[in-house]
This record gives C-alpha cells, sequence and structure tokens, in this order.
C-alpha cells in the first residue's frame, strides 16, 4: 500500500455542531469504521455508566451532607443489596417491614411536601448534584410556607419508593429526587418525580417529572423554579400527573446571574 493510499481520518461536516452538545454526532470515519479515539471515547462513556449503576451509595455520609438542611431519616426499600435491586424492581418500589415501622414511629404529619433523596440508578447523581439543588429548593418551600417533613433519604429505592413514604408520615406532595438509569454522555444525571396525593399503587402517569438536573444539564435554579411552579399547582389545583402541565416555560425568566434572587422571589404556593 502507498504512503497516500493509508487509511486517514475523514471528518465530518457537521463537526462544528459538537461545540453545542455532548451528543454522539460528526465522529467522523476511518475507512468503514470509526476513528480509534471516537471508539475509544464511546467504550470509556459506557464503563461510566455501568460504574453508575453499581455504585453503592454511603447512605450513613449522605445523611450526613444533609444535616445541614435540618433533620434526615435512612430508610431502606425491600431490595437488601444492590444485585437483588438491579434484578427485582418491584422490591425497590417498597420500604422494607423494619422502614415502613420506623418511618411511622419517627416521622407524623401532616405536611405539604416530602422530599426523598434516592440512589435510583446513579448514585454518582445524588452525591454530585443533590447538595446543590436543595440549596436552590428548599429556601422556595420555606418561603411559601409549605410543612416540609425531615428529609428522606433511601437506600436502593426506585421512584414509586416515595409514594408509600409519603402515605404513611402523610404529606400531601412527594418530592423523589433520584439518580436516574445513565446515559453515554451522563452517567451523574438526577431525576425529580412530584406526585400530589402519594399512596402505593400510582402509576408514572400520576407523576411530574423534571430530569437531566446536573451541571451540564437542567440547571439547579432551573429545575428549582420548575419544581416550586410545579408543587405550587399541585396544590391548588390537587393534581399532578399527565393532567398538570408544566407550563413553567410561560413564566417570567430569571436574570443571568439573578436566578437565586428570582427564586426567592417567586409567588407562594
Amino acid at each position: 500500500m502507498a504512503d497516500g493510499d493509508k487509511n486517514v481520518t475523514i471528518s465530518n461536516p457537521w463537526t462544528h455542531l459538537r461545540r453545542h452538545t455532548p451528543a454522539r454526532i460528526a465522529l467522523g470515519r476511518t475507512g468503514v469504521s470509526l476513528p480509534t479515539s471516537e471508539h475509544l471515547a464511546f467504550q470509556l462513556a459506557h464503563a461510566r455508566a455501568r460504574s453508575a449503576v453499581h455504585h453503592a451509595i454511603d447512605l450513613s455520609k449522605l445523611v450526613q451532607d444533609l444535616s445541614r438542611f435540618g433533620a434526615a431519616v435512612e430508610v431502606h426499600s425491600a431490595a437488601p443489596d444492590r444485585p437483588t435491586y438491579l434484578q427485582r424492581p418491584d422490591l425497590g418500589r417498597r420500604l422494607s417491614p423494619a422502614s415502613a415501622k420506623k418511618l411511622g414511629a419517627e416521622v407524623k404529619g401532616p405536611f405539604d411536601i416530602a422530599y426523598v433523596v434516592a440512589d435510583g440508578l446513579s448514585a454518582y447523581a445524588v452525591e454530585k448534584n443533590i447538595v446543590p439543588f436543595l440549596e436552590a429548593m428548599l429556601p422556595l418551600s420555606d418561603k411559601a410556607g409549605w410543612r416540609r417533613a425531615p428529609l428522606i433519604v433511601a437506600g436502593q429505592g426506585r421512584v414509586a419508593l416515595g409514594d408509600e413514604i409519603g402515605s404513611i408520615i402523610g404529606a400531601r406532595m412527594v418530592a423523589m429526587l433520584i439518580g436516574e438509569r445513565p446515559g453515554l454522555s451522563s452517567p451523574d444525571s438526577l431525576g425529580i418525580y412530584l406526585t400530589y396525593k402519594p399512596k402505593v399503587g400510582l402509576t408514572d402517569a400520576d407523576r411530574n417529572c423534571i430530569s437531566n438536573v446536573r451541571a451540564e444539564g437542567l440547571s439547579y435554579a432551573e429545575a428549582a423554579y420548575k419544581l416550586h411552579y410545579l408543587a405550587s399547582e399541585a396544590l391548588r389545583r390537587k393534581l399532578s400527573g399527565v393532567n398538570l402541565k408544566d407550563e413553567a416555560e410561560a413564566l417570567p425568566r430569571p436574570e443571568a446571574g439573578r436566578a437565586r434572587n428570582f427564586l426567592l422571589d417567586a409567588p407562594k404556593g
């Protein structure tokens, strides 16, 4: 093979678009294959996603980290360990008998809102994002005058675990803050699921979701803005889910650099 015929990487004409997104576009090619650099980058992203799924969160440390916001109560789902949690999603949706008993004895409502922090499918998401999100959100709850339950920290939890927790403690709303299933460009995204009048047996149609909360995605201030709007409307209209539309985009937007002050000036629910 002559030197001029050796394989070379051919750039994609859309390469400039990669400045605006982490999505895998305009990767170029070497012959009919991906360039080696892109193939290695894919393998690294896949490894990070797998690591996020299997990573076990340190609940004791998380409870300690969240103590700055007040009391926090640690509970566990019926899934005893990570392998069982991944293989039996149903167990992650219910509390263990011991945790259900503990929660009923230690936390007594009524409350307007309960925030439940769960590892979900990415403990990295919680470890990285939960403190800055709560720093943006909790002042809104408090200024609105909502009766807020102690933070509930749940190990091996799925989204629906919040329904049982909210029902036990007598919360009108529950906001589940949970690690989302990792993507190949986002192994650390936090998801927020708001449910009005939580009880065991509800479906995803009964919840409102705010996703991709992280420094590289939806900002903490913006996520708090959306959750505050949805929770205020849920209390006003006494519903959540498909019947409660996210119309926060129609509201005045915070100016750059003033998000925190704008949020604190948001109307009460």
